[in-house]
C-alpha cells in the first residue's frame, strides 16, 4: 500500500498504473501550459483553467491597444475582425473550414439566432408553410429549451419534445411539418454523446434543418460539422475551449446556408457595409450575417489567447486520452468501493450508480455519479480538494480536460470518493447541504 497526495492510502497497482500512463501520455506536457495547484480539478466542463501566458496577453491589450492606441485598435490590432478570426482558429476543432463559424454573443443568444435561422431556412422550401414544428431535446440544459420556446412563439411553431438517446423516438418526431431540430450532442448532466451524423442524416432526410449545441463537445472530441453535413451550431468556449468566465460563445453556419441565413437579430456589425449607417439593413455575405453588436473585445482576445494551448493539438489524441483518463476514473472509483464498502459499480448496496455509458460511442468526457447524498458529498470533497459540480438533486459530476487533466488526477479522486463516501454512509445526516457546491454557471 502507499499514499497518494491527499494522504489517502491506495492499492499499489491503481497508483502506480496512473503513474505508467502518465508517463506515457503524449499530451502531458500541455498541463504545464495552465495555472493549477494541488487541487484536482474535474470541473473543466464548466469552466477550463487559465492559460498560464493568458493574464501577460490580456495586460498588453489593456495597457497598449487600449490605454495607448485607444480607437485606433479596432484597425491597427486587428479588433474588428476579431470574431471571424477567432471563429477560424476554432474550426478545426470542430471539423469546419475557414469562414463558417464566427464568435460574439453568449451561447443562449446563438441559440435564439440559429433555431429562428432554422425555421426560415426551412420555410424557403415549397412546402414552407407546413413547417410548423421545433424539435427539442428533451432533456436539454434548461436555455436551450427556453430559448427554443421563445423562437417557437416568435415563429408560430410548436415544440416537440424528444430524446436523443432514442433514435427510434427522434425518427417517429420527425416529418413533413418539422421545420428545425435542435439537438445537444453531449447531454449535459449524464455526459452521454448522442450520434451526431445519423441524426442529422435523419432530419434531412424530412427536409427539416439540424442546429446542434456543442457545448460539451467542442474541444473534447471530433464533431465534424462539415463531414456529416450539419446546418446551423452553437457552442460555448469557456468549457473544454478553456476561453474564461463568460467568454464568447460561437455560431456555425454552413456554407450552403450562407446566403440564405436570416437572423432574428440583424445587428448594425453584420450590415455589409457597418459605416455607411445606413438606415436599410443589408447583410454582410457569409457567416459575418451571424454577428450582431459591437465585439466584447476583452473577452474575445482572452478567448484567442487561450487557443494558443491548441496549436499543434491533434482533437483525435484529446479523444482518446478523454476515454482512457475516464475509464481510468470508473475503473479507480469500482475497485475503491469494493476495497472499503464491499460492493462495486452496479452492485447491490452500491451508494452511487453510474450514468455514464459503457460503450465509448456513447460517451462524452465527464462521467456522472448517482448519489443519494450528493449535495453532502460534492461539498465535502471540493473541501478536500477535489473540485467537481453537482446537478440537483443527485448527480456528481467530473470533467476530464485531457490538456491537463493527469490520470493521477483521475486517481487520487477516487480515493477521495471513496472516503468520502464512506463517512457519509457512516454517519446520520440529519441536514442535506445546500446544493449549491460547485455548480455553475451554465451547463
Amino acid at each position: 500500500m502507499s499514499e497518494n497526495s491527499c494522504g489517502t492510502t491506495v492499492p499499489d497497482d491503481l497508483a502506480e498504473r496512473a503513474a505508467a500512463l502518465d508517463a506515457a501520455d503524449g499530451l502531458a506536457a500541455l498541463r504545464k501550459l495552465f495555472t493549477l495547484d494541488d487541487t484536482v480539478y474535474l470541473d473543466g466542463n464548466s469552466l477550463g483553467a487559465l492559460p498560464r501566458h493568458v493574464p501577460a496577453r490580456i495586460a498588453e491589450v489593456v495597457e497598449r491597444e487600449w490605454g495607448e492606441l485607444r480607437i485606433r485598435s479596432w484597425s491597427e490590432s486587428g479588433w474588428w475582425t476579431a470574431p471571424e478570426r477567432i471563429g477560424d482558429r476554432i474550426a478545426p476543432l470542430v471539423g469546419a473550414a475557414p469562414g463558417r463559424i464566427v464568435v460574439g454573443d453568449s451561447t443562449s443568444v446563438n441559440v435564439f439566432k440559429a433555431v429562428v435561422g432554422a425555421v426560415r431556412i426551412a420555410r424557403r422550401g415549397p412546402d414552407g408553410d407546413a413547417r410548423t414544428e421545433v424539435v427539442v431535446d428533451a432533456r436539454t440544459f434548461p436555455t436551450d429549451g427556453y430559448i427554443a420556446a421563445s423562437a417557437a412563439r416568435l415563429t408560430g411553431c410548436r415544440i416537440v419534445p424528444v430524446d436523443p438517446a432514442d433514435p427510434g423516438a427522434v425518427a417517429s418526431a420527425l416529418g413533413p411539418a418539422t421545420a428545425a431540430v435542435l439537438l445537444n450532442q453531449v447531454d449535459y448532466r449524464s455526459g452521454r454523446l448522442h450520434d451526431l451524423p445519423a441524426l442529422t442524416a435523419a432530419v434531412h432526410a424530412v427536409g427539416a434543418v439540424a442546429v446542434w449545441d456543442l457545448c460539451h463537445s467542442a474541444g473534447a472530441l471530433p464533431v465534424g460539422l462539415d463531414a456529416h453535413g450539419v446546418d446551423l451550431a452553437v457552442g460555448c468556449t469557456y468549457k473544454y475551449l478553456n476561453g474564461g468566465p463568460g467568454a464568447p460563445a460561437f455560431l456555425y453556419i454552413a456554407e450552403r446556408h450562407q446566403g440564405v441565413f436570416d437572423s432574428p437579430l440583424p445587428g448594425w456589425t453584420s450590415h455589409t457595409d457597418p459605416f455607411a449607417m445606413d438606415p436599410a439593413y443589408t447583410p454582410a455575405e457569409g457567416a459575418l450575417r451571424g454577428r450582431v453588436g459591437t465585439p466584447d473585445i476583452l473577452s474575445m482576445l482572452t478567448l484567442e489567447a487561450a487557443l494558443d494551448v491548441w496549436d499543434g493539438v491533434p482533437i483525435e489524441a484529446v479523444r482518446a486520452k478523454s476515454l482512457a483518463l475516464t475509464d481510468f476514473f470508473l475503473e479507480c472509483v469500482d475497485g475503491r468501493l469494493g476495497e472499503r464498502l464491499g460492493t462495486g459499480l452496479g452492485e447491490p448496496g452500491c451508494p452511487v450508480r453510474s450514468l455514464t455509458p459503457a460503450e465509448h460511442r456513447h460517451r462524452g468526457s465527464q462521467t456522472a455519479l448517482s448519489c443519494a447524498d450528493a449535495p453532502v458529498v460534492m461539498e465535502r470533497l471540493i473541501a478536500r480538494g477535489v473540485v467537481g459540480d453537482l446537478r440537483r438533486p443527485d448527480v456528481l459530476r467530473f470533467g476530464f480536460t485531457p490538456l491537463y487533466t493527469s490520470f493521477a488526477d483521475a486517481e487520487r479522486a477516487a480515493s477521495v470518493l471513496v472516503d468520502v463516501l464512506a463517512e457519509v454512509l457512516a454517519e446520520p445526516l440529519t441536514e442535506a447541504a445546500s446544493g449549491n457546491s460547485g455548480v455553475s454557471t451554465e451547463g
